[in-house]
Protein backbone atom coordinates (compact mmCIF):
# COMPACT_ATOMS: atom_id res chain seq x y z
CA UNK A 1 0.00 0.00 0.00
CA UNK A 2 1.17 3.49 -0.82
CA UNK A 3 0.66 4.80 2.71
CA UNK A 4 2.76 2.12 4.41
CA UNK A 5 5.63 2.23 1.95
CA UNK A 6 5.99 5.95 1.34
CA UNK A 7 4.52 7.87 4.26
CA UNK A 8 4.67 5.57 7.27
CA UNK A 9 8.22 4.39 6.62
CA UNK A 10 9.49 7.98 6.37
CA UNK A 11 7.56 9.22 9.42
CA UNK A 12 8.64 6.29 11.60
CA UNK A 13 12.30 6.38 10.56
CA UNK A 14 14.42 5.95 13.72
CA UNK A 15 11.43 6.53 16.03
CA UNK A 16 12.34 3.50 18.11
CA UNK A 17 14.91 5.69 19.88
CA UNK A 18 12.66 8.70 20.50
CA UNK A 19 10.80 9.55 23.69
CA UNK A 20 7.22 10.71 23.26
CA UNK A 21 4.86 12.74 25.39
CA UNK A 22 1.08 12.47 24.93
CA UNK A 23 0.93 15.70 22.92
CA UNK A 24 3.48 14.39 20.41
CA UNK A 25 1.52 11.15 20.05
CA UNK A 26 -1.64 13.15 19.41
CA UNK A 27 0.10 15.18 16.71
CA UNK A 28 1.32 12.00 15.00
CA UNK A 29 -2.23 10.61 15.00
CA UNK A 30 -3.57 13.86 13.53
CA UNK A 31 -0.91 13.75 10.80
CA UNK A 32 -1.72 10.12 10.05
CA UNK A 33 -5.43 10.81 9.66
CA UNK A 34 -4.74 13.85 7.47
CA UNK A 35 -2.69 11.68 5.13
CA UNK A 36 -5.28 8.89 5.10
CA UNK A 37 -8.05 11.38 4.38
CA UNK A 38 -6.02 12.82 1.50
CA UNK A 39 -5.40 9.32 0.08
CA UNK A 40 -9.15 8.55 0.26
CA UNK A 41 -10.14 11.95 -1.12
CA UNK A 42 -12.19 12.68 1.98
CA UNK A 43 -12.23 16.09 3.63
CA UNK A 44 -13.12 17.00 7.21
CA UNK A 45 -16.32 18.56 5.86
CA UNK A 46 -17.45 15.11 4.71
CA UNK A 47 -17.68 14.21 8.41
CA UNK A 48 -16.40 10.66 7.93
CA UNK A 49 -15.18 8.84 11.02
CA UNK A 50 -11.55 7.87 11.41
CA UNK A 51 -12.61 4.26 11.93
CA UNK A 52 -14.43 4.20 8.61
CA UNK A 53 -11.46 5.63 6.74
CA UNK A 54 -9.04 3.17 8.33
CA UNK A 55 -11.38 0.26 7.59
CA UNK A 56 -11.73 1.39 3.97
CA UNK A 57 -7.95 1.34 3.59
CA UNK A 58 -7.63 -1.96 5.54
CA UNK A 59 -5.43 -0.40 8.24
CA UNK A 60 -5.76 -2.26 11.52
CA UNK A 61 -3.12 -0.42 13.59
CA UNK A 62 -2.60 3.29 14.00
CA UNK A 63 0.80 4.92 13.69
CA UNK A 64 1.39 4.97 17.46
CA UNK A 65 0.94 1.21 17.70
CA UNK A 66 3.48 0.71 14.89
CA UNK A 67 5.82 3.03 16.77
CA UNK A 68 5.38 1.01 19.96
CA UNK A 69 6.05 -2.27 18.17
CA UNK A 70 9.24 -0.84 16.68
CA UNK A 71 10.33 0.53 20.06
CA UNK A 72 9.71 -2.78 21.84
CA UNK A 73 11.51 -4.68 19.07
CA UNK A 74 14.51 -2.39 19.47
CA UNK A 75 14.36 -2.80 23.26
CA UNK A 76 14.68 -6.56 22.83
CA UNK A 77 17.57 -6.08 20.42
CA UNK A 78 19.46 -3.80 22.84
CA UNK A 79 18.65 -6.05 25.80
CA UNK A 80 20.25 -9.04 24.02
CA UNK A 81 23.40 -7.13 23.04
CA UNK A 82 26.82 -7.91 24.46
CA UNK A 83 27.37 -6.03 27.75
CA UNK A 84 30.31 -4.02 26.39
CA UNK A 85 28.27 -2.45 23.53
CA UNK A 86 27.31 1.21 23.96
CA UNK A 87 23.50 0.87 23.62
CA UNK A 88 23.51 -1.92 26.23
CA UNK A 89 25.61 0.20 28.59
CA UNK A 90 23.25 3.16 28.11
CA UNK A 91 20.21 0.98 28.78
CA UNK A 92 21.57 -0.46 32.01
CA UNK A 93 23.88 2.34 33.14
CA UNK A 94 23.30 5.05 35.72
CA UNK A 95 24.66 8.57 35.62
CA UNK A 96 26.20 9.94 38.80
CA UNK A 97 25.09 13.30 40.07
CA UNK A 98 21.86 15.01 40.94
CA UNK A 99 18.95 15.97 38.75
CA UNK A 100 17.68 19.52 38.42
CA UNK A 101 14.56 20.58 40.31
CA UNK A 102 11.17 19.95 38.81
CA UNK A 103 9.49 17.09 37.08
CA UNK A 104 11.96 14.58 35.62
CA UNK A 105 12.18 14.38 31.84
CA UNK A 106 10.57 11.39 30.17
CA UNK A 107 13.18 8.73 29.57
CA UNK A 108 13.19 6.13 26.84
CA UNK A 109 12.80 3.34 29.38
CA UNK A 110 9.65 5.09 30.68
CA UNK A 111 8.15 4.80 27.21
CA UNK A 112 9.14 1.12 27.13
CA UNK A 113 7.42 0.51 30.46
CA UNK A 114 4.30 2.29 29.17
CA UNK A 115 4.32 0.24 25.96
CA UNK A 116 4.63 -2.96 27.97
CA UNK A 117 1.85 -2.02 30.39
CA UNK A 118 -0.48 -1.19 27.47
CA UNK A 119 0.10 -4.73 26.22
CA UNK A 120 -0.32 -6.32 29.64
CA UNK A 121 3.36 -7.21 30.06
CA UNK A 122 5.18 -6.49 33.30
CA UNK A 123 8.73 -5.09 33.09
CA UNK A 124 10.06 -8.32 34.64
CA UNK A 125 8.25 -10.44 32.04
CA UNK A 126 9.56 -8.14 29.31
CA UNK A 127 13.18 -8.60 30.37
CA UNK A 128 12.74 -12.38 30.59
CA UNK A 129 10.99 -12.65 27.24
CA UNK A 130 13.45 -10.31 25.50
CA UNK A 131 16.26 -12.82 26.11
CA UNK A 132 14.73 -15.14 23.50
CA UNK A 133 14.46 -13.29 20.19
CA UNK A 134 11.76 -15.44 18.62
CA UNK A 135 9.61 -15.45 21.76
CA UNK A 136 9.97 -11.66 22.12
CA UNK A 137 9.05 -11.09 18.49
CA UNK A 138 5.92 -13.22 18.79
CA UNK A 139 4.95 -11.50 22.04
CA UNK A 140 5.42 -7.97 20.68
CA UNK A 141 3.63 -8.57 17.37
CA UNK A 142 0.81 -10.80 18.60
CA UNK A 143 -0.46 -8.71 21.47
CA UNK A 144 -2.65 -5.87 20.37
CA UNK A 145 -2.34 -2.61 22.20
CA UNK A 146 -5.21 -2.44 24.68
CA UNK A 147 -5.37 1.35 24.83
CA UNK A 148 -3.28 3.26 22.29
CA UNK A 149 -4.98 1.96 19.16
CA UNK A 150 -8.43 2.87 20.41
CA UNK A 151 -7.69 6.55 20.87
CA UNK A 152 -7.27 7.37 17.20
CA UNK A 153 -10.26 5.24 16.31
CA UNK A 154 -12.61 7.09 18.64
CA UNK A 155 -16.05 7.79 17.17
CA UNK A 156 -15.95 11.54 17.80
CA UNK A 157 -13.68 12.21 14.78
Amino acid sequence: MLYKTLIQSVVLYNTETWTFKQEQKRKLRVFEMAMLRRICGVTRRDRRRNVDIMNKLAIDRDIIEFLQIRRLTYFGHVFRMQPERSPHILLHGHIAGSRPQGRPSIKWIDNIKEDCSLRGITPIDATRSAQDRSQWRILVHSLGCQHAGTQSLSPRH
